[in-house]
């Protein structure tokens, strides 16, 4: 059911859905009402269980991208606002964009780019409560981008003490790299049992990862023990 909104979705509001469950969508861009998703199959990547291919590892470990963590949010969400094909639409309104800035700016949201140079080639942005990490969206303008931009994302919330990634909806690109379907019944069993605080953040452990003197090689050191 459609329900009117104002300019921006309050961040008590948006939290208190994706902590039931759901979470907003629209019809278009410029679509000013939201509706309230509660699908009925829920995918979500097991943080032991990403794929990491032989050709995705040597892309992360030659650090042929810089990647880094909250740099660069509002570009991050309105490339993945970009239709993807000629003439469709994205679900991705400006009302909820205006939504997940706000919610970022309060410390909710996060985003992973990716950057060739000093080019935003890739990137993912999501929602971040107790030990959950809802993505969104990801998008990519070069080769391996957004899937780097994963892998980092993995790897960092394995640090940080997170234990579920969300991905919403199953596709079959997510299933190569590991993500797995199951009814919503299963996924709020899991949701709930992730309250809590993390032992630490998203942002820190990218920052760490930085700091070694080869930041691939460290993350794929992480995915690699993992996998």
């Amino acid at each position: 059911m459609h329900a009117p909104t104002p300019d921006t979705i309050p961040v008590e509001l948006l939290l208190r859905a994706y902590r039931s469950g759901v979470f907003p969508m629209a019809d278009h861009r410029n679509d000013r009402e939201v509706y309230w998703v509660e699908p009925r199959e829920r995918a979500i990547i097991p943080l032991d269980g990403f794929r990491l291919s032989k050709s995705l590892k040597k892309v992360i470990r030659q650090d042929r991208f810089r990647v880094s963590c909250d740099e660069a949010f509002p570009s991050v969400i309105a490339a993945c606002a970009e239709p993807r094909e000629e003439l469709a639409e994205s679900w991705i309104s400006h009302q909820i964009e205006a939504s997940y800035i706000a919610l970022h700016r309060a410390g909710h949201a996060h985003s992973v780019e990716v950057w060739q140079g000093e080019e935003l080639v890739g990137g993912l942005y999501g929602v971040a409560f107790d030990r959950v990490f809802c993505g969104e969206s990801m998008f990519s303008r070069a080769d391996n981008a957004s899937k780097v931009a994963l892998a980092w994302l993995v790897a960092a919330m394995r640090r940080a003490g997170y234990v579920l990634l969300d991905c919403q909806f199953m596709t079959d690109h997510l299933a190569t790299l590991g993500a797995v379907a199951m009814p919503q019944a299963a996924y709020l069993e899991r949701l709930f049992a992730a309250t809590g605080l993390p032992s630490g953040s998203i942002p820190q452990a990218i920052a760490a990862a930085n700091a070694h003197s080869s930041p691939g090689n460290s993350i794929a050191q992480d995915l690699t023990q993992t996998s």
